[in-house]
């Protein structure tokens, strides 16, 4: 048995542009009954209960707006909440622990905000009967006998107080003109301000008015807002974004002092080394994007997250992906690339009022993928420009034999048309390459954007197109400025992927910025360290070996990594743990490469 589900894209949906191939060729209607028909809005009404499951109304729809799909009759038991007909429906919960930080993680689109709210009180699940008003009384009923149910109970009596971070905090200037000191002395219920402003790095905007601030600050004031009041149960959404590594385990660590006091944390994040050195548990949303999302069990943080690389919970006998992620435990691949010199640099300087960047000289070579680290205000983004040509240097020389794609940091959504109209225009043919469709486009599913104005995409969508037309210009090298902002995890895997192959594949190369660990392990051969004084002072070495580069750069921030047992991903060690120490000792920051350390030691 099968519970069938239909999805209609609504913003897709154009009945007036079509002609109604959905109603026209569905066998069940052409048999005389009615599956599928025109509501009152205009848009196709799919009926679950007609529907054979055939899929010819997909195929047909010329705007790409249907989703059919078959799920498990099991699952439709656990149908906690649906918005409408044919709309996103989401099954099961997440599990809060007193005393613990349980991680959520999944792709855009399948659930994980909708959790928050019904968590949080501020949606009430309808148990899928979108046509009746909810009730806790019955949402309490269908919990019976279930570990949520007394969180539950205390949320519908008022019991429960919640403290939310939103994942948009681009909307905090909205709500507060005024400078971050009183925002936060206002929010204060913990009384303990000054030590969470140390905590965070915050000193230096306390005078700041909130709309005055970097994406970086405003998220860590987002953060200290959600983390001074005093709650029962704290949810972060999304913290990490805009923030470099320092700034990512500041956040970390306070996450994890609130729940070290008793308190519940959930905590969705998409840069899973983040995710694993915070969380105590996980638990991985699972679905189509847009069309229904899954909650999975409650699993310690190392497996949830090994099982989220695997794309599979052999639990739950549950495969989300088809294939899983790798990653190498050599890093010695540099002996394979081509010598042949793509671009290269003298000693570089760059100076603005109150800041100055100096970088050492280097070149990249055919073949190579060359990882940018460091923390914010550093000048990494000036570093690329210059090597762009975007801007020029006060002192050295760049010579480039070669046409370079750059991929700003900040993405522009002010294109007057359709993301199809925008490849068209910054990328020519280039976009209907078959490697390209292959590697990039059909994995992150850029089709169903076409049709989308540029100025209505989320932020994430907007990057993800930002890295397809780059990768569709004719070039030589591709230079990209964090192609992880906004973006889920499951993405980031397959761009990471896809750097890798695009640029090897035909002997291209790449540089990437980024402040996602995981994914410039995926993607880099060779690393480009910064360090220096924020804001003040870059100072960027030249090209070096991975390990190399990556042992500098966790000098600087005081972490040490090692190798996952089962996965082989890098994985934080434990402050002061056992691993830590040793490697410390040894100097060996980033992880081993001559066999894997014992990794049940720091368990």
């Amino acid at each position: 048995m099968v519970h069938r589900v239909a999805v209609l894209d609504e913003d897709l949906c154009h009945s007036d542009k079509c002609g109604l191939e959905c109603i026209r060729d569905c066998p069940v209607n052409i048999n005389g009954e009615d599956c599928i028909h025109l509501g009152e809005e205009k848009l196709a009404v799919i009926s679950e209960t007609l529907c054979i499951g055939c899929g010819i109304c997909v195929k047909v729809c010329p705007f790409d707006a249907i989703t059919i799909l078959n799920l498990g009759e099991e699952l439709k038991k656990d149908k906690v909440h649906q918005y409408g007909v044919n709309s996103f429906r989401l099954y099961r919960l997440p599990t809060p622990r007193k005393g613990q930080v349980v991680g959520l993680v999944g792709r855009n689109g399948v659930g994980k905000s909708t959790a928050l709210q019904v968590l949080s009180g501020q949606l009430i699940p309808n148990l899928g009967n979108y046509e009746r008003e909810p009730s806790w009384d019955r949402f309490l009923d269908y919990l019976s006998g279930r570990e949520l149910k007394e969180h539950f109970r205390r949320v519908a009596d008022g019991e429960v107080k919640v403290s939310l971070k939103p994942q948009a905090v681009y909307k905090l200037p909205e709500v507060w003109k005024k400078d971050v000191r009183s925002l936060l002395e206002k929010v204060d219920e913990t009384r303990n301000a000054d030590v969470v402003v140390r905590e965070l790095g915050l000193g230096e905007s306390m005078s700041k008015n909130i709309p005055e601030l970097s994406g970086g600050e405003l998220q860590r004031v987002a953060v200290a807002v959600a983390a001074l009041k005093d709650a029962d149960i704290y949810l972060f959404d999304e913290p990490s974004s805009f923030n470099d590594v320092y700034q990512r385990m500041a956040v970390s660590r306070l996450i994890r002092g609130i729940a070290e006091k008793g308190k519940q944390v959930v905590l969705v994040e998409h840069d899973i080394t983040f995710l694993d050195y915070a969380s105590d548990y996980v638990q991985i949303i699972y679905g189509e994007p847009g069309a229904y999302g899954v909650v999975s069990a409650l699993y310690p943080s190392r497996t949830g997250i090994n099982s989220l690389l695997e794309g599979m919970l052999p639990q739950e006998n549950v495969r989300f992906r088809d294939r899983a992620v790798t990653f190498e435990v050599s890093t010695a691949v540099e002996s394979q690339q081509s010598t042949e010199v793509v671009a290269s640099y003298s000693d570089l300087t760059k100076a603005f009022p109150g800041f100055r960047l100096e970088a050492r000289g280097g070149e990249l070579t055919r073949g190579i993928v060359l990882g940018i680290i460091g923390a914010n205000a550093l000048g990494k983004t000036t570093f690329l420009k210059i090597l762009a040509g975007e801007e020029k240097p006060d002192s050295g020389s760049v010579s480039v034999g070669a046409k370079i794609a750059y991929k700003p940091q900040y993405l522009r959504s002010d294109f007057p048309g359709t993301v199809q109209e925008f490849f068209a225009e910054r990328a020519g043919k280039g976009y209907d390459d078959p490697n390209l469709q292959a590697t990039l486009a059909a994995p992150l599913r850029i089709e169903k954007l076409l049709a989308r104005n540029i100025s209505d995409l989320s932020g994430g969508e907007l990057q993800k197109v930002a890295i397809v037309a780059t990768f569709a210009q004719e070039a030589d090298i591709y230079a990209l400025d964090e192609p992880s902002a906004f973006v889920d995890v499951e993405d980031r895997f397959v761009i990471a992927k896809a750097i890798g192959r695009l640029v090897k594949a035909v002997g291209k190369s790449a540089m990437v910025i980024d402040h996602d660990i995981q994914l410039l392990d995926l993607v880099s051969d060779r690393m480009l360290v910064f360090t220096g004084k924020p804001g003040t002072h870059g100072l960027a070495t030249p090209p070096l070996g991975k390990e190399e580069g990556m042992n500098i750069f966790l000098r600087e921030v005081g972490l040490t990594y090692r190798r996952d047992v089962n996965s082989g991903r890098p994985r934080v060690n434990k402050p002061d743990g056992k691993l830590d120490r040793e490697q410390k000792a040894k100097g060996e920051y980033y992880y081993v490469t001559k066999g894997v350390p014992r990794e049940a030691a720091d368990e």
